[in-house]
């Protein structure tokens, strides 16, 4: 290889050699043709005068003078004589310019010829190294890629877990967003005042995975950009899959022994329905247009297959906040109300609640399709089937190990172990186990009751244990949308149900502030919403709000306002969350 670079730099070394002395070669024909224009020139003017002085001296003289003549004639001759060789130094010259191009051309050619010769017989030589190479090195690059990605996810996925195990140590709630993309009724006038045309002008934007950027632009006043950073943040490109995704990890806890709660709040037609719900065409409970209710019953279900060791069972309820009022959607009467509600140490239940065993998420999907027949909805000139009432609903999950019913037969054999002992020796008014005599080694202390009558637990008239059951709840809330009158064209009796739904979410914002402030007192009895869903704000269990935002400058108030809740939820730390224990009682 290094014998073929030296050949080629000497070839092109020749021509530029050769092209130089033919430039040379090019100059001097310019300077001999320039100069035999300027002697043509010279002669004709010469002939002129000498023209012209013979007629002038023909005039003069008739008999001119033999002596002048003869000079003038010999002048003409050497000036002749001159151009000639002008003439011969040209052909001289552009013989010598054909022979240099003729020279050159041929190089050339041979310079290329070999050049040729020399590339086909290293491309022979060395083809299949240098492909083989090419593809080692691909390959290499290709698997040094998927290394830094799979770094870069571990390293995100890392910083979730740490800023989630954060979270939970602080008690905060966790809040993600989610920008619905422009739908049809965007660029649709709302308006009953007839001011023109409203905008549709895209103004909020998910700039990244947990920030969004609001502009904000008044009359007269400069574009001003806000920032507001959640847990994470979707954009109107994510998918219903790709948002449960992110609300997975939630549902481990629950069967791990933590309530977990989902919220989704938002302004009316900003898609809080459509998160939670899904599409009502969708019938399969793993279709992809399914919302977070019927994915996370799938999912669920699920994680319950792959502990078949312990016994599990679901109920679900379903309940609707309609006018400050809670209904039974599960009760045979359809729309019983429900109103005692009892709260006691942060949580809140309500009591002839329905609820009914499901096996699959088939069923909850059945049921699903049921609550949303009867909860209350009416078309408004926002959205065509806006929801009326927040809606709750509650999965409940019951344990109880193989390990709990053993446990629960072994005060029986206690209590004959208790029988048999009383019959050889008198029992005193204390426990044996007072007596340090009585005892003949520590390792007594672990032995059964069956093998040891005498170490048996202390007998008393409440002596008795049973399993407690080992429950879990997840709540599943899709809120009505806070409204404005002007905007959804609602008038009549709706008017009271505006006022119920906007009350009740302010009410749920008083809460919030009050717990992120820390004042003594929170105003959960407010409304009928927040006392319902005390334990699940205020409480121990796993908080998620889901904040719905429209993208358009029509909406940018109602925006901020979710938005803004969304930033005083993060501000909330409440106790951190409680794990449900599932030891038995011993009263």
């Amino acid at each position: 290889m290094p014998l073929f670079v030296n050949r080629d730099q000497m070839f092109a070394h020749q021509v530029h050699l050769l092209e130089h002395k033919l430039r040379g070669k090019e100059e001097r024909i310019l300077e001999l043709e320039t100069e035999n224009a300027i002697l043509h020139i010279r002669l004709a003017e010469n002939l002129a005068k000498l023209q012209q002085e013979q007629d002038q001296k023909d005039t003069e003289a008739s008999n001119p003078r033999q002596g002048e003549k003869k000079i003038t004639r010999s002048a003409i001759a050497q000036l002749i004589t001159e151009v000639q060789a002008l003439k011969k130094g040209l052909s001289e010259l552009f013989a010598v310019y054909v022979s240099f191009a003729t020279e050159l051309e041929e190089k050339s050619k041979q310079l290329q010829e070999n050049v040729e010769r020399r590339r086909c017989s290293s491309l022979k030589g060395c083809s299949e190294d240098t492909a083989e190479s090419l593809q080692a090195r691909l390959t290499a690059l290709e698997r040094s890629l998927q290394e830094e990605r799979d770094k870069c996810g571990a390293e995100r996925q890392r910083r979730k877990e740490l800023h989630n195990t954060l979270a939970e140590l602080r008690g905060n709630i966790r809040v993600h967003c989610r920008v619905r993309p422009l739908l049809h009724f965007d660029h649709v006038q709302f308006s009953t005042t007839g001011s023109g045309p409203a905008p549709s002008e895209r103004v909020i934007h998910a700039v990244s995975d947990d920030t969004v950027r609001v502009n904000c632009m008044k009359a007269g006043v400069p574009a001003q950009n806000k920032m507001f950073e959640f847990e994470r943040v979707h954009g109107p490109e994510d998918s219903q899959e790709a948002v449960f995704e992110e609300v997975k990890p939630l549902l481990t806890s629950l069967l791990d022994g933590y309530n977990v709660c989902i919220m989704a709040y938002g302004q009316t037609g900003s898609g809080k329905t459509h998160t939670m719900m899904g599409s009502p065409e969708s019938t399969e409970p793993s279709g992809p247009q399914q919302g977070i209710i019927v994915k996370a019953a799938a999912e669920i279900f699920r994680l319950i297959a792959e502990k078949p060791a312990a016994s599990r069972t679901v109920e679900m309820s379903a309940m609707e906040v309609y006018n400050n009022d809670a209904l039974d959607l599960l009760a045979r009467d359809v729309g019983q109300r429900r109103e005692n509600l009892a709260a006691s140490a942060g949580s809140c239940q309500v009591s002839a609640l329905t609820q009914e065993p499901v096996r699959d998420a088939c069923e909850v999907t059945q049921i699903m399709r049921r609550v949303l027949r009867l909860r209350a909805h009416c078309p408004t000139l926002v959205h065509a089937d806006s929801s009326r009432s927040h809606l709750v609903v509650t999965l409940t999950v019951s344990s109880k190990s193989p390990n709990a019913q053993a446990l629960g037969r072994r005060p029986h054999s206690a209590k004959k172990s208790v029988r048999h002992a009383a019959q050889k020796e008198s029992w005193s008014p204390k426990c044996r186990r007072a007596n340090p005599a009585a005892r003949s080694s520590p390792e007594d202390d672990f032995a059964s009751p069956a093998s040891s009558p005498s170490l048996s637990p202390c007998p008393s008239p409440r002596s008795g244990t049973s399993p407690s059951p080992f429950r879990t709840k997840l709540q599943l809330v899709d809120l009505a949308g806070s409204e404005c009158v002007d905007m959804t064209g609602v008038s009549g009796g709706a008017l009271w149900e505006v006022s119920c739904i906007n009350r009740s979410l302010s009410a749920l914002s008083d809460v919030l502030s009050a717990l992120a402030e820390q004042r003594p007192h929170v105003p959960y009895r407010n409304s009928k919403l927040t006392h319902l869903l005390q334990d699940a704000v205020g409480g121990d269990a796993k908080l998620l709000v889901m904040l719905c935002v429209s993208p358009t400058r029509r909406f940018l108030t109602e925006s901020l306002q979710t938005l803004g809740f969304g930033a005083r939820a993060r501000q909330v730390q409440r106790d951190p969350a409680r794990k449900k224990s599932n030891t038995l009682k011993v009263k």
